[in-house]
């Protein structure tokens, strides 16, 4: 059980190298998984459906791409600015009757509205507004439902249950891309009417069938005397992280921007590639990722349970090894076959990262009362690599040409596998005192 102040620097890291089975002896809630995995679900498909058609909505409004881009991207800002801060808030009703639940339902209720508005809005003002609106209230509870497992899952099932939830995450693309498919051009108002009342109605369920076992169902070790806890602020978080003597937790935060970056990149250079290096036609190029995100779906819970087994570091350097190898297989053979492979081999490499980047913060958290304000600060981590990612490898290969992507892609890889090295290396360093 984790103690209420700061662990030494290196003792809790060392467990996440190496976590046999025989250390974590408590089972995983097959229902509180299931219920806290359909809560996700529910709000991603909503995030997926915004993504897919809030763009062509702006397309009535605003004819710059580059602008449309930068107001896709207000959410991501607000994510990184509002994250961390509702995190901290949950954290402190965590221990309490309703624990977090009172966030996440009432931020479904109210996000809900300015989405199913946007189809209504008759000018930019008012599409902005709606935009803003959403943006601010979805951020809201977004990381508090992803933390949500941390309260009905012991630590050691939380890698397995990760795998779990991000396969049921993964099938919000297919719900998304069915109602663009089957509604849109009947009526985009009631399109846009349909995933905050899926989301509004999934959220209901969930709390209704796991938020009334939160007083029985919260984990032993986020019990305690909440005036003990040191951390007030966001601030006295990140002052606690950048303190820390071992910088574990700060590398193991540089690691998820790299990995991160590194994904949003592959998946925003990948259709230009194909029409540039692989002569494709551009939907044909943007079919490409079509078997990765099979192999994904495929992989991603047997990944859950090895990394179980073996440690989330270890695994998630396994996975960056494969993610640089895959794109080694497709730059050695710039063919649409060879490139499907190669996307396919890094999506596995990836969705090691994706089971395993936020369990292994948790595990770093100075005392499991802080974890919601971790998931923000994973939040801050990735969405700034997914910012930066792009345009980061875009600059090189303005530098090298379309050819050389892949391969400058495997160097950033590198670069990434040398930073989990890093932390892997200093979690195996014995116990010492804090002077």
């Amino acid at each position: 059980m984790l103690q209420d102040k700061p662990p030494q620097p290196s003792a809790t890291p060392a467990a996440l190298e190496a976590a046999p089975a025989a250390t974590r002896p408590e089972r995983m809630s097959g229902s509180a998984v299931l219920w806290v995995a359909l809560a996700i679900f529910a709000q991603e498909s909503v995030w997926n459906f915004y993504d897919a058609q809030v763009p062509a909505q702006l397309r009535h409004f605003v004819s710059s791409a580059t602008v449309i881009g930068l107001i896709m991207g207000l959410d991501t800002g607000l994510g990184v600015i509002i994250q961390p801060w509702m995190g901290l808030i949950s954290d402190r009703l965590a221990r309490r009757r309703l624990g977090r639940w009172p966030i996440v339902v009432a931020g479904a209720c109210v996000a809900a509205v300015p989405f199913a508005l946007i189809p209504w809005a008759t000018s930019l003002p008012m599409l902005m507004l709606c935009i803003f609106a959403f943006g601010l209230t979805a951020n809201s509870f977004k990381g508090v439902t992803e933390t949500l497992v941390s309260d009905y899952v012991a630590p050691g099932q939380r890698g397995k249950a990760q795998g779990f939830i991000k396969a049921g995450v993964s099938l919000t693309i297919i719900v998304s891309a069915l109602i663009s498919l089957l509604v849109v051009d009947h009526s985009l108002k009631a399109a846009f009417a349909i995933p905050p009342i899926l989301m509004i109605v999934m959220v209901a369920l969930s709390y209704r069938f796991l938020g009334r076992r939160h007083p029985t169902a919260l984990r032993r070790e986020d019990t305690g005397d909440e005036e003990a806890d040191p951390f007030s602020s966001p601030w006295a978080v990140l002052n606690d992280l950048i303190r820390e003597p071992s910088r574990t937790r700060l590398l193991l935060m540089a690691g998820i921007f790299c990995f991160a970056g590194m994904w949003a990149a592959l998946r925003s250079l990948t259709t230009p590639y194909g029409t540039e290096v692989l002569g494709m036609s551009r939907g044909a190029a943007g079919g490409i990722a079509l078997p990765g995100a099979i192999a994904f779906l495929i992989c991603v819970v047997p990944l859950a349970y090895l990394s179980h087994r073996l440690g989330e570091l270890r695994m998630i350097r396994y996975g960056i090894a494969l993610f640089v190898a895959g794109l080694l297989v497709g730059f050695a053979d710039p063919t649409p076959a060879f490139t499907a492979v190669s996307v396919a081999i890094a999506s596995i490499g990836y969705a090691v990262f994706s089971v395993n980047g936020l369990v292994a913060l948790w595990s770093l958290a100075p005392n499991n009362r802080v974890l919601g304000a971790y998931t923000g600060l994973y939040t801050v981590a990735s969405a700034s690599g997914m910012a930066l990612g792009p345009a980061l490898l875009g600059a090189t290969v303005d530098l090298t040409g379309w050819r050389y992507m892949l391969l400058n892609a495997a160097a950033f890889g590198a670069v990434t596998f040398a930073v989990f090295t890093l932390v892997a290396h200093r979690a195996k360093r014995p116990p010492t005192t804090a002077s």
